[in-house]
């Protein structure tokens, strides 16, 4: 299984998400490969924020060795499943998919058309997004793994 998070400079939600849910999957011992990806690319090749290392470190997940990549098409060959973080990026990945197969491959990675907030621009929201996060890992991993 290949999963792909996304979200829009791959710096915050996204890596958190990759960390995460890359913790649980090893803890299981499953062949699963996390990756992320921004579908912007102001931050390729930069370290997650200062502030997602650290909120992910507090709670035992270390996502410092990740680096910012950029959404291209080729990731709908590449992954099973093309998790978006908020609408915005839900469309800005499906306007690169060319068929219908790929296009069945991108979900929110909320379930109720609910968004991951963008914490960026706000210090509080950081450790509320990560236990959301969190969450929603742990249901994904059952889900995905039954």
């Amino acid at each position: 299984m290949k999963i792909l998070m996304v979200c829009l400079g791959n710096i915050c939600r996204s890596p958190l998400a990759e960390g995460v849910m890359r913790h649980l999957v090893n803890e299981k011992v499953l062949d699963w490969q996390i990756a992320s990806a921004g579908t912007g690319n102001w931050h390729v090749g930069q370290a997650p924020d200062k502030r997602s290392i650290a909120v992910a470190k507090n709670y035992g997940y270390d996502i410092s060795s990740q680096r910012a990549r950029h959404f291209i098409a080729s990731a709908f060959d590449e992954f099973d499943h093309i998790l978006v973080m908020d609408k915005n990026n839900y469309r800005d990945v499906l306007s690169l998919a060319e068929t219908e197969e790929q296009k069945k491959k991108v979900r929110l990675f909320l379930t109720n058309e609910a968004e991951v907030r963008d914490p960026y621009y706000d210090n509080d929201l950081f450790e509320p997004v990560l236990l959301e996060i969190e969450a929603r890992c742990k249901e994904m991993l059952k889900e995905l793994n039954s």
